[in-house]
């Protein structure tokens, strides 16, 4: 089972989200693909995505989260000791969303809401110091204008990781990457 986590301000219609979903279908595996709408509170994002593991009913799950998603499939992975495919992976949103104080909205619902210090509180509190390399697939683009890909490689070292150079925050690249990452994640045809 993959459990898909989207960035801040995104949602299960992003890009990436509907690529690996095609992608799953395509191929007969629809029904082990899952991407909650994460709420933007960390506390109800956490509740969301536990939601989703207790659906899958003791299958083994793997995460793959991009941006916020990332850092999230990154305490879950510790927490439950799973593996997880990071898609440019945000590492202290609880510091880099610090500047987006204020009012949000997002990108693909158009939902407002206002980004605070709680929210930053709150991931804050979800932060891993020590991960297990071996749980991770780490993918990165050079290119990416939102976050530093080198602060990801420093974090995850010693994960299996692809760095390519240009791309963007959106990782251009992803759609080559889908076959690595269920065969990362054990997935063959039913």
């Amino acid at each position: 089972m993959i459990i898909y986590l989207h960035g801040f301000i995104s949602s299960p219609a992003s890009n990436k989200a509907r690529a690996m979903r095609d992608y799953m279908q395509a191929r007969g595996l629809g029904a082990r693909f899952v991407c909650p709408a994460l709420p933007d509170t960390p506390e109800a994002a956490v509740q969301a995505i536990e939601a989703e593991i207790r659906r899958a009913q003791g299958a083994q799950v793997t995460f793959v989260g991009s941006s916020l998603g990332g850092f999230y499939a990154t305490w879950f992975a510790e927490k439950y000791e799973r593996r997880a495919a990071l898609i440019n992976p945000a590492i202290r949103p609880d510091l880099g969303l610090a500047a987006y104080l204020g009012p949000q909205r997002n990108l693909y619902t158009g939902e407002a809401f206002v980004l605070s210090a709680a929210h930053l509180a709150g991931w804050h509190r979800l932060v891993v110091d020590r991960i297990d390399p071996e749980r991770y697939l780490l993918l990165l683009e050079t290119g990416d204008e939102v976050l530093d890909w080198r602060e990801a490689a420093r974090k995850y070292e010693g994960a299996r990781t692809i760095i390519r150079d240009g791309g963007d925050h959106t990782m251009q690249s992803f759609p080559e990457h889908l076959p690595r990452i269920l065969a990362f994640a054990g997935i063959t045809r039913d």
